[in-house]
């Protein structure tokens, strides 16, 4: 499934429910230097397309942002910070203690500061979502879905199944839901579909 975000460049989204801090790592492309953070702005419209902030919200947090743009670009930055962490827990967190370690200090660190109300509430399509009103400053809660969804994860033992493409040019981080535990690929569609294309290919060539 695929989204174009309205950024100056095409961003893929791919959507990685009900775990969104997968989808939140994959925000960035390092190797194209493409970043879905790359503004404030930018910002709020993943959040809204990932079901993490409703459209009412999303206009308010941008007026505010007009009005507090040295806040707006402080939860910016952290937004980054927690994905740096976030990724690293993805890629050396089920093996190495330093990662975990870091990402637990950066989770806590959100989940310590942030005051407001928890709610579920129900989408048009008749879905059900969690939400969080943060209490005050308007820019502090925009985090805590994400990091909810990363801890969901480690108590629930996850960290083992989620793994890095198999396609050296692919960027994205996924959870490994099959019942083997072997999937190598992000999209079965796309990445998945060129390596077979390639071994496809040089078979041909031997022949």
């Amino acid at each position: 499934m695929r989204f174009t975000l309205p950024f100056p460049f095409p961003v893929l989204f791919y959507p990685c429910m009900p775990r969104p801090w997968i989808s939140f790592i994959n925000t960035e492309a390092p190797a194209a230097g493409d970043d879905a953070l790359a503004s404030f702005d930018a910002y709020v419209a993943w959040l809204e397309l990932a079901e993490m902030l409703d459209a009412e919200r999303g206009v308010s947090l941008r007026r505010r942002a007009v009005l507090q743009p040295a806040g707006a670009t402080a939860a910016l930055l952290d937004a980054r910070r927690m994905r740096a962490a976030l990724r690293a827990l993805a890629e050396r967190g089920a093996a190495t203690d330093k990662s975990r370690s870091l990402a637990l200090a950066e989770i806590n660190r959100v989940l310590g500061r942030s005051a407001g109300m928890r709610r579920i509430e129900q989408l048009d399509d008749g879905r059900f979502v969690r939400s969080f009103v943060a209490a005050g400053d308007a820019f502090a809660g925009l985090l805590i879905p994400l990091v909810e969804s990363a801890t969901d994860s480690l108590v629930r033992g996850e960290l083992g199944r989620v793994r890095w493409c198999a396609n050296p040019r692919c960027h994205r981080v996924f959870f490994d839901a099959s019942r083997n535990g072997r999937r190598r690929w992000c999209d079965m569609k796309t990445c998945g579909n060129r390596a077979k294309a390639a071994r496809h290919r040089r078979r041909e060539k031997r022949s």
